[in-house]
């Protein structure tokens, strides 16, 4: 049981070493998406110890992403401001112990990623195009 966690964290360590920028941002978006799962599903269960847990591991991924933002790209102002709102509804979930807020979060997670995603694609077959154009 422990080997195969330490082979599991090696593997983690060295995806997340090898991975493209795209890749990393699409990485943090599945893990946003599990932890406010779990979250919604503690506040569910009223084991308010799991949301919480869960819920904070999402405003810390949302606070990474609003770090990570080049502020001299047009369009970070508008991000920032959006994981502003993304935190703030998790707080509002968590403090209140309401699923809704979350659940809310949890759309707009799902939809971030899924538009990542098809900017990588979109990226990924650019670059194929140069290096074979």
């Amino acid at each position: 049981m422990f080997q195969a966690q330490v082979n599991r964290n090696k593997y983690l360590e060295t995806s997340v070493q090898t991975a493209t920028p795209a890749q990393l941002l699409i990485m943090l978006c599945d893990g946003a998406i599990r932890f406010c799962r779990a979250g919604i599903e503690g506040i569910h269960e009223n084991n308010y110890e799991k949301a919480n847990l869960n819920l904070c591991k999402v405003q810390n991924i949302i606070s990474e992403l609003s770090a990570s933002l080049d502020r001299n790209i047009e369009v970070s102002q508008e991000l920032s401001q959006l994981y502003e709102y993304f935190n703030y509804r998790l707080i509002e979930a968590n403090t209140k112990k309401a699923a809704e807020p979350a659940e809310e979060v949890l759309g707009y997670l799902v939809e971030f990623k899924e538009t990542w995603v098809e900017a990588a694609k979109k990226a990924n077959a650019q670059a194929a195009g140069v290096v074979n154009g």
